[in-house]
This record gives C-alpha cells, sequence and structure tokens, in this order.
C-alpha cells in the first residue's frame, strides 16, 4: 500500500478533494490492493474508506464490523443500517471525489453500481480515480525501475537462447516444437528468479496471425509428448514474452524471426512498416517534452495507428499500441490506447507502458514490442538491445 501522503499527493495533483474507496466482501480485488487489505478478513457489511485532500482518513464500518479497516489509519465512524450509513456519507455532499469507475477505461472501472448510485443520490461528486491510480500505482520508482530493467534483461537473453535452439534445429535436423521453446523460456526465467502470470506466446507460422495464441497441450497427430507446431522452414516465428523479479515491475518485449534462407518481399516489408510504426513514439515524446508538452496515451495510439493505416489494412490492425506497466504486466498506467479503451491521461515521469504495434494476416503475422518509462522527462527504451532486423538462421 502507498502511504497516506502519497496518495493525498495525487489527489492534489488531479485537483480533487478526496479518494473514496469501499468494498464488500473482497468483491474488488483493486481496491484491496491498492489499500493494503488481506484478503482473509471478515467483510460482510459495506464499509467506505475516504482520503480527504487535507486531514484525517475516515472509516465508514458497520458497527460488528468496526475493526474491519483496522490496518489503516483515520477516524472510526459506525453505522447499523441503511439511513445511519446515508447520514455518515452526507457529511462529504458536494466534494469531488475520486472512485474506480472511468467511462472508457473498464479494467479500472471496479465500483460495483449499486454503490455508485448511492453516493451520487448523497450529492457526492463522483469522478474517474484513473488519474490517481496512474500516479500512485502506475509508474515506477527508482527501485522498480531497476527491476524493471534487470527483468527485461533476461527477457532478451531468453529470446536469443530461444533462437540459437531454432537454428540449431535446422543445423542437426532436430525437431523442434512451440513448447520446446516457450519451456526453455520458462526455465530461463525460473533459473534466474522471475515469475509471470502467463507462459510466453511461441509462435509458429499461422499461429502467429494470432495476438493471443496459446501452445496447445499437444502437437498434430502422432507427435506424443509435444506441444504446439513444429518448426518449418519457411516460416514466421513470433515470441511473445514477459516477467518480472517477485517485488518488482514487468518487462514485456516482441521478438519476430524468419525460418528462411529468402525472406520474402511482403514479410521484410511489413516487417519494417511495424518496426518504423513502433519507432514513432520515443521521438514523438521527446519532442512534445521540449515543446513543454506532454502527449496522452490516446495520442501516441494515433501517431502509430495512422502510420500503420497507410501501410496496410485496416483488417490487418487488431489491438491498440501498448499498456501501462507496473507490478502488473497490463499495470493501473497509462495505455497507448485510442480505440478499445480511450486513455486521455498524461505520459507523467515515471510511468512505463509497451509501444507493441502488431499486423496480422491469414498465413502469419508481425508483432515487435520495446518499452518505454519516462525517466527525468525523457523516454527511455529499456533492455540491453531493440529488434531491428529479422532474426534469421544466419544471425
Amino acid at each position: 500500500m502507498c502511504s497516506v501522503e502519497s496518495f493525498r499527493n495525487a489527489i492534489r495533483a488531479e485537483s480533487l478533494d478526496g479518494w473514496l474507496f469501499c468494498n464488500f466482501k473482497h468483491r474488488d480485488l483493486l481496491t484491496d490492493t491498492l489499500l493494503g487489505l488481506g484478503e482473509h478478513t471478515v467483510s460482510s457489511r459495506l464499509w467506505v474508506y475516504i482520503i480527504p485532500a487535507s486531514g484525517d482518513p475516515v472509516k465508514i464500518v458497520h458497527s460488528i464490523e468496526s475493526g474491519v479497516l483496522d490496518s489503516l489509519p483515520g477516524l472510526v465512524r459506525t453505522y447499523t443500517g441503511r439511513k445511519s450509513l446515508e447520514t455518515l456519507l452526507s457529511g462529504f455532499s458536494g466534494l469531488r471525489m475520486g472512485v474506480l469507475s472511468d467511462p472508457h477505461i473498464q479494467v479500472l472501472s471496479t465500483l460495483d453500481a449499486s454503490s455508485w448510485h448511492l453516493f451520487n443520490s448523497l450529492g457526492i461528486r463522483l469522478c474517474s480515480a484513473s488519474g490517481l491510480i496512474q500516479r500512485t500505482k502506475g509508474v515506477l520508482d527508482d527501485t522498480l525501475y531497476n527491476t524493471h530493467t534487470l527483468a527485461a534483461a533476461v527477457l532478451h537473453r531468453a529470446v536469443m537462447e530461444s533462437w540459437n535452439q531454432v537454428r540449431a534445429s535446422f543445423t542437426d535436423s532436430t525437431p523442434v516444437y512451440e513448447g520446446d521453446l516457450q519451456d526453455l523460456m520458462l526455465s530461463i526465467f525460473r533459473q534466474e528468479g522471475l515469475v509471470t502470470d502467463h507462459p510466453p506466446i511461441v509462435a509458429f507460422g499461422a499461429a502467429s496471425g494470432n495476438p493471443h495464441y496459446t501452445v496447445p497441450e499437444s502437437g498434430a497427430p502422432g507427435n506424443a509428448g509435444k506441444r504446439g507446431n513444429r518448426l518449418l522452414a519457411d516460416q514466421v516465428v513470433q515470441f511473445d514474452l514477459w516477467a518480472k523479479y517477485p517485488e518488482g515491475a514487468y518487462a514485456d518485449i516482441s521478438w519476430i524471426g524468419y525460418t528462411g534462407v529468402q525472406i520474402p518481399e511482403s514479410v521484410r516489408t511489413r516487417f519494417r512498416t511495424v518496426i518504423t510504426a513502433r519507432d514513432l513514439v520515443a521521438p514523438a515524446i521527446s519532442e512534445a517534452f521540449s515543446a513543454g508538452k506532454t502527449l496522452t496515451g490516446y495520442e501516441c495510439d494515433q501517431i502509430v495507428r495512422s502510420f500503420l493505416l497507410a501501410h496496410t489494412d485496416a483488417d490487418a490492425i487488431r489491438h491498440r499500441t501498448g499498456h501501462g506497466i507496473d507490478t502488473d504486466c497490463h499495470g493501473s498506467g497509462v495505455n497507448l490506447d485510442s480505440v478499445e479503451f480511450p486513455d486521455h491521461r498524461l505520459l507523467i515521469e515515471g510511468s512505463c507502458f509497451s509501444v507493441e504495434p502488431g499486423i496480422y494476416f491469414p498465413d502469419y503475422g508481425l508483432r515487435t514490442e520495446i518499452n518505454i518509462c519516462i525517466r527525468n522527462g525523457t523516454p527511455c527504451i529499456s533492455g540491453p538491445e531493440i529488434q531491428m532486423e529479422l532474426l534469421t538462421l544466419e544471425t
């Protein structure tokens, strides 16, 4: 949990009067996480926790569970029924309070409808807490940034070792399946002490055209014990992997290879398209900062999307440009998104996010991904190396 003063700094930065949290039966995991509350405490009645821009926080709790928020600082106010609850909440009427409800960003909208209507009916002016979450959970301090960069280096090593196995398979004619490379990456994670919320994506050929491809539990008939597709010549190979140290911030990268001697011109051209689109973001941020301006996630997505639309079919573009990264891979900070969950939050100091344009076709797909962190007013690209050329059997 962040300190109350950290919450207050965010509230003031967003020009709000306070931040209103509530929960019931631990249904709102995001609220529990932000406040550092254990999931096993008894919570059979609604509680409300209000952090004002100044002054003591207020804990509004049911009389039979008056200790449910004992781990948090603040003044305790108890209620026994709906009317006494409404009386206590009415004291905040007219104040602009951040709540976990946003008209566009669903992942941050965890406030239940019943509570929203209750607060609104009592005259509390409810505002999206998306900016508050970004300023508290969705930015990286020095410690988290260091863990992020260390994780990024391990991910890069996992890509290189996996590609070495691809090359070796053609040298010694050893069959390689998607699951083999996925297992190799996971073993490297374990060796380095990294954890992940999902195994890496390893996709051969047409499977790379599925942005969220999952390696199946078995391969083609007759390949008992082998998982996924077998590696063949003249295929696109897509890697997408993310991991973190247990108390750290995630890193998340994607690389692309090709297993043929001659790269088809269509693959080469499309690869250059996604690389060029990816590399529009950092210079645009730097230019805006130099001019005393700040871009939003929405604007960054539009920059990339406009370029892609000028160079490929609209149907080939299936997802936003990027997502926030923090202690969650898909974090609480700004997303580079103007079409799925339009994100108008600014790229502030400490913001960390992916830049991962992808284009997808029936026979293959191409996605390149880097991470950018805003450090001392500069967009810093994470990791020891970013992909500029396709991985080939000669590299």
